[in-house]
C-alpha cells in the first residue's frame, strides 16, 4: 500500500472511530486533557501500524485495545508522578531547619545574602548548601585551597557585616554561618 492509500485509509478509520474512542477514553479519565492525550497516542499507534490493522468491526475493537493500554500507561505514569512528588516533598521537608527561625530572621538572612557579591554568594552556597570542603571548592573554582580559605573567610566577614546592616545578629544563625569549611585545617 502506497502513502496516498495509507493516508486515505487512516482518515477513514479516524472519521469512523474518533467519536466512539473519545467517549471511551473520556468516561475513563474524566479529564479533557488526559482524554485528548490518550486519543492522540491511540491514533498515532494506529498510523504507525496501519498495515497491521484488522478490517471491519475488528478495527474498532483493536483501537479500543490500544486505547485501553494507553490509559493503563497514563495511570501508571500518574502513579509514578504522585509517588515522586510525595518523595520530593518528604526530602524538601527534611532539608528545612530542624528548629526554624522566626520569619523575620530568615528574611534578614536572605537580605544580607543578597547584598553579597555573586562570588561571595556562590562560595558560601558551595559550603553551606552543597556541603563542599575547601579542596573540592578549589578544584571546582580552579584555584588553591589557601585562596578558597581566604575568600571564604572574607565572604563570611562580609555576610556578618551585612547581617548587622539589615539589623540582625550573626549569633542568631548558629555556628554554620561562621564555621570553617570541612578540610580547612
Amino acid at each position: 500500500m502506497g502513502p496516498p492509500e495509507r493516508r486515505r485509509l487512516f482518515e477513514e478509520i479516524y472519521e469512523a472511530h474518533y467519536s466512539d474512542l473519545l467517549t471511551y477514553v473520556w468516561r475513563r479519565t474524566g479529564s479533557p486533557d488526559d482524554a485528548a492525550d490518550a486519543i492522540a497516542e491511540t491514533f498515532t499507534t494506529a498510523w504507525r501500524r496501519i498495515d497491521e490493522l484488522p478490517e471491519g468491526r475488528e478495527t474498532r475493537l483493536w483501537l479500543y485495545g490500544v486505547a485501553r493500554r494507553v490509559l493503563a500507561n497514563q495511570r501508571r505514569g500518574a502513579s509514578r508522578r504522585t509517588a515522586l512528588a510525595t518523595r520530593l516533598r518528604a526530602e524538601l521537608t527534611a532539608w528545612q531547619d530542624p528548629a526554624p527561625t522566626a520569619g523575620h530572621d530568615r528574611d534578614a538572612v536572605r537580605r544580607a545574602f543578597r547584598l553579597l557579591g555573586e562570588r561571595d554568594r556562590e562560595l558560601l552556597a558551595l559550603v553551606g548548601w552543597e556541603g563542599l570542603d575547601t579542596a573540592e571548592i578549589a578544584t571546582l573554582l580552579g584555584c588553591s585551597r589557601g585562596a578558597v580559605r581566604l575568600r571564604l573567610h572574607r565572604a563570611r566577614r562580609r555576610l556578618a557585616r551585612n547581617l548587622k546592616l539589615v539589623g540582625s545578629d550573626l549569633a542568631t544563625y548558629g555556628v554554620r554561618a561562621t564555621e570553617p569549611a570541612k578540610g580547612t585545617s
